[in-house]
Parts: structure tokens; C-alpha cells; sequence
């Protein structure tokens, strides 16, 4: 484990904070949220994998070909969170993120939350870290 990873806020680590905080936030703004979230930090990004949270409304318009639109709202409506969840995931972390993007698969359904840091972390590596150099 990172120093990142082992860190701990009343017994959780600080991805499952990250988790914890991002599920939080979307349910409060969506009015439903995932069911099952989990986070992973890598390197010089955060991937938060969240699982199930399709509204009523989205499963109708699903079940009669309009995933376009879905994911067209849910992309529109993640563009809007950026800001509250980048201030999140900089406070739980301590580092600055530099890019962030998201996207919905659907069947089954999961959102993806990734954050990108200036940097590797305060070792300066990552689990797995294995840089290659790739000849001309």
C-alpha cells in the first residue's frame, strides 16, 4: 500500500473516503446514487468504478433505445459536478488534480470517475508503477 492508501479517517481508508464522498454527493445532487462504489489510486490518477443508481425515468428511456440521450444527460449533469468533485477528491487526498473526466456504460450499468494529479504522489511512485520507454 501507498502512504496514500494507508492513511486512515475513523477506520476507513482514503479510498473508501473517496468512494464514501463521491456516492454521498451524487445521491444528494441526483436524488439516487450508485449502490456499489469502489475507488482505486494508481500513480498519478484516481478511478472510481460505481455501480447501479439508473433512475426510473432513465431504465424507461434504456428500455426504448434512447441510451443516447442517457448518456447525454449524464454526461451533461457530471460536467456540472466537476468542480464539487474535484474540491472533494483534492481534500481527501491532499493533491491538486490537474484533469478529470467521466463516463457511463450501460448493461450493466457503471459510471467511471477519473481524476488525474500533478504528480505520482508524495513518493513520487505508485503501486505497480513500471515506467517503459518505447524506442523510435
Amino acid at each position: 500500500m501507498t502512504g496514500i492508501q494507508a492513511d486512515t479517517h475513523g477506520n476507513q481508508s482514503v479510498t473508501a473516503q473517496i468512494s464514501t464522498e463521491v456516492v454521498r454527493t451524487l445521491k444528494e445532487s441526483f436524488g439516487k446514487g450508485p449502490v456499489k462504489a469502489k475507488s482505486y489510486l494508481l500513480d498519478d490518477f484516481l478511478l472510481v468504478v460505481m455501480r447501479g443508481g439508473m433512475t426510473v425515468g432513465e431504465e424507461t428511456m434504456l428500455a426504448r433505445g434512447h441510451s443516447d440521450l442517457v448518456r447525454q444527460f449524464r454526461q451533461t449533469f457530471q460536467n456540472e459536478m466537476r468542480d464539487i468533485l474535484v474540491a472533494k477528491v483534492e481534500t481527501l487526498t491532499g493533491r491538486t488534480v490537474v484533469n478529470y473526466q467521466s463516463q457511463v456504460l450501460f448493461d450493466p450499468h457503471i459510471v467511471l470517475e477519473i481524476f488525474f494529479f500533478d504528480g505520482a504522489g508524495a513518493d513520487g511512485n505508485g503501486p505497480g508503477q513500471v515506467e517503459v520507454e518505447i524506442p523510435d
